[in-house]
């Protein structure tokens, strides 16, 4: 890849441009630190689904929204702390 004046790319305008091709097909950037049982039950689902961080991450989400317009979040907050998760 070269930008306008001809020269090759460095990783920063690579992931420059990469960030803006996301963000205009309508993705946002989301960043943030597991706590140890997250992490937990990060490796697992990853494990047996082969997701990839964005995917993962993107389900969770989408079933964390499920969860609350069902009215289950509260329900799904204490399973997870009876089964220390």
């Amino acid at each position: 890849m070269t930008n306008s004046s001809g020269k090759a790319l460095t990783n920063a305008e690579k992931q420059l441009r990469y960030r803006e091709r996301q963000k205009q097909s309508g993705k946002k950037e989301l960043r943030g630190y597991l706590t140890p049982e997250a992490l937990s039950c990060y490796q697992e689902i990853q494990q047996k689904t082969e997701w990839s961080d964005s995917v993962l991450l993107s389900n969770a989400i989408r079933l964390m929204y499920a969860a609350h317009k069902c009215g289950q979040v509260g329900i799904l907050n204490s399973w997870l702390t009876e089964h220390k998760r």
